[in-house]
């Protein structure tokens, strides 16, 4: 019988909460921000978007 992964296993279930991320055309990279404060967090260093995070319009 097949069995589902314990919880709290080290992955994620559903999205980030109090984040957003925004796409910056002038470095081709995804920005994520705190949306209570405002403050930039992280950038990727690849050109995808980040995962689990929605996008600012």
């Amino acid at each position: 019988m097949v069995k589902n992964p314990p919880y709290r296993d080290g992955h994620r279930y559903g999205p980030v909460k109090d984040r957003s991320q925004m796409y910056n055309p002038q470095n081709d990279r995804w920005t994520k921000r705190d949306t209570n404060t405002g403050k930039f967090i992280d950038q990727k260093t690849d050109k995808d978007p980040f995962k689990g995070v929605r996008k600012e319009k």
